[in-house]
């Protein structure tokens, strides 16, 4: 290999000057351009990082950090490569649960091990090993950079020297025998375990909705701003609770709803510290005497936390901020009737006389007719108590301050859309057309489509949390956020309509059904996946749309791979509530050097039967596409950059070598 420096000419160096000038204050001389140059070349040359997609994590955070910790099952498969003709499957599945909880399994492991020494002597040299395989195709400064300060220098010198080679054996084992004399073996196990983990997913793709339905989403943005290399593609759970924050009230009220639909309160209230004593305390005077049938909460069958008496005050509740949901909304569908979702109003519609919904002259059984705070003639307006409820709810939201880091957190990390390594990325949908075109969707007063209709939203969104916006644009971005969560061409949702209130009080199934845009059956030709990714500038010869949104019912024959291979909807059903729907739990995408693999999770017990017995979530992998060859750095968006770099870099030692730039 050579450098093309023949292709470098003064005219184009001083085309390049300004840029070449601010590269030479860091590469100040041609030794340190040169170095560089090797070292970015070396890079380009190394295995291609893993990626992991994941999708609809909906508030599963024992499971979701089980994936994360065992890289979704990539982990044991390495330990059993190594250790398979060495080790029993008893011994190896051990070794695993120590490295995805080591605090728990050592406190496990020291209450019943009788000669600590020996074990951590043997599980020293284990570590190494693993660690050893899952760093190898980084470099030493990325590793580096993984490493725990307080162990780093030991671990490099560990990871970089081999038991076997004789010259350096009796150095490497004494190194293993003094963290133990020292009494720093638990620590360093620790440390050696968190390090393998962060080193087996180098990139992490989440596709929107980690929110609602599970118990635990404050939980996993916990975890994720303390995470590496991870991105967001905002889901419409997501924009739902950006929206709360925003103070988008009918936003607040659907929040609450979804929490006390599935009997969901720890995120509320010891995640966000949102004070549900307002609304209990109205609940319990306005529906005391209403059995609030059909409101009861959508628990898991094992669930032991909710007494009877629990249930009936959150059904109450949720009955409550139902009510209240849908006249804040009726407020937002007048308010903006460019949004085309006046159908939304639906209390108008209640004969209170006769105690039927009368819609376009036909009436429909209602299942519930006590609406104490529902005024007939007046049907859409707050009463005092419930305004002042609302004024209370959106204060409490307004002021959290772990609410508002999360916020940061899906903004610093998210958009509506991300490219990555010929890979389209997105939640839900693509609005279309029925001949399978891109469709034009109004957003003030202006029509976009495709990759512009994408990013214009996502600036919206930024803006309801910006000070520095128009006090106007602020307000719109504000209420936008309802209308991303359930308008009819919002790319996060893309239905006809979100039927609370039917599912709620009408009898009729049919009024129930929500019919989805064009994206949803245009999707599984590959002609339609082509002209989107085309859309969106995505080249490669193998490229793909990657979704979430929709749950994949494999037990109804379904398949997750779609379009020839051009789709992957990956949307198994983490949460619980889906488990029965889909007949799996979830899936992981994998985008490895040798290609991608899609694994299938079962149902996740708890993390600590992981610990105690070694048990690991079931997981079965497919191989969707595998590559003729290895891919490299080279290959990937990291790669072009580094050759960008490399191009730079050749210019700056051009002009050094020719006097055009002076070194340093």
């Amino acid at each position: 290999m050579t450098l093309h420096t023949t292709e470098i000419t003064p005219a184009r160096i001083e085309n390049d000057r300004r840029v070449l000038e601010l590269l030479s204050q860091t590469f100040r001389n041609i030794s340190a351009a040169s170095t560089e140059i090797i070292n970015l070349e070396a890079i380009l040359n190394l295995p291609k990082g893993t990626e992991h997609f994941v999708a609809d994590i909906h508030g599963e955070h024992e499971a979701f950090r089980h994936i994360l910790k065992n890289a979704s099952g990539n982990i044991k498969r390495k330990v059993t490569e190594i250790f398979g003709t060495s080790l029993r499957e008893q011994e190896i599945r051990e070794l695993c649960s120590l490295i995805y909880y080591p605090e728990q399994k050592l406190e496990y492991i020291r209450a019943s091990e009788s000669d600590l020494d020996d074990f951590y002597n043997v599980t020293l040299h284990q570590l190494v090993r693993v660690c050893q395989t899952v760093s190898s195709k980084y470099t030493r400064s990325k590793v580096r950079k993984a490493l725990p300060k307080e162990f780093a220098y030991i671990i490099e010198e560990l990871l970089h020297e081999s038991p076997s080679d004789d010259n350096k054996q009796a150095y490497f084992n004494r190194i293993v025998e003094t963290i133990i004399l020292t009494g720093q073996a638990d620590s360093f196990i620790i440390a050696l375990c968190n390090v393998i983990q962060r080193l087996s997913i180098d990139q992490l793709h989440i596709l929107g909705d980690i929110y609602d339905r599970g118990p635990g989403a404050h939980l996993i943005m916990d975890t994720l701003c303390d995470y590496g290399n991870f991105d967001i593609q905002w889901g419409n759970h997501d924009a739902l609770w950006m929206g709360a924050a925003a103070g988008n009230d009918a936003c607040i009220a659907n929040v609450l709803r979804l929490s006390l639909r599935y009997g969901n309160m720890a995120t509320i209230e010891d995640g966000y510290g949102i004070n549900l004593v307002p609304l209990a305390t109205f609940a319990m005077e306005t529906y005391g005497d209403d059995e609030c049938n059909g409101f009861g909460p959508r628990l898991d069958p094992e669930d032991t936390t909710h007494t009877e008496k629990t249930q009936r005050l959150i059904a109450k509740m949720h009955k409550a901020i139902s009510i209240i949901q849908f006249k804040l909304e009726a407020a937002l569908a007048d308010k903006y009737p460019e949004w085309g979702m006046q159908d939304r109003k639906l209390l108008g519609h209640i004969d209170f006389g006769r105690k039927v919904f009368t819609l376009d002259g036909k009436d429909y059984e209602m299942k519930d007719t006590h609406f104490p705070t529902v005024n007939p003639d007046d049907p859409y307006s707050l009463t005092t108590e419930e305004a002042e409820l609302v004024k209370k709810l959106h204060h409490s939201f307004r002021i959290s301050d772990k609410l508002r880091k999360h916020i940061q957190c899906l903004f610093s990390h998210g958009s509506m859309y991300g490219v990555y390594n010929s890979n389209l990325l997105f939640h839900a949908s693509m609005p279309l057309n029925a001949d399978g075109s891109l469709k034009e969707v109004e957003l003030r007063g202006q029509r976009y489509k495709g990759s512009e209709l994408f990013r214009r939203i996502g600036m919206v969104m930024r803006s309801a949390f910006n000070d520095d916006a128009d006090a106007a644009d602020r307000e719109f971005a504000r209420d936008y956020y309802w209308y991303l969560w359930c308008g009819p061409d919002s790319p996060l949702f893309d239905k006809s309509k979100m039927a609370t209130f039917e599912r709620y009080f009408l009898v009729d199934p049919a009024t129930h059904k929500e019919e989805k845009g064009h994206y949803y059956t245009l999707r599984d030709s590959e002609q339609v996946c082509d002209m989107i990714l085309d859309a969106f500038k995505v080249g490669g010869e193998h490229r793909h749309i990657i979704n979430g949104h929709v749950p994949v019912r494999i037990n109804k024959g379904e398949t997750p791979i779609r379009a020839n291979g051009k789709l992957m909807v990956i949307d198994g059903g983490f949460a619980k509530a889906y488990h029965g729907t889909t007949g799996i739990a979830g899936y992981t995408l994998v985008y490895h050097s040798r290609g991608l693999q899609l694994v299938q999770h079962e149902p996740f017990t708890s993390a600590a039967e992981a610990i105690s017995t070694g048990t690991d979530i079931v997981s079965t992998t497919q191989i969707v596409e595998l590559s003729q060859k290895r891919m490299r750095v080279r290959d990937t968006d990291k790669g072009k950059e580094l050759l960008s770099q490399i191009d730079e870099l050749t210019e700056l030692l051009y002009a050094y070598r020719n006097g055009i730039i002076k070194e340093h």
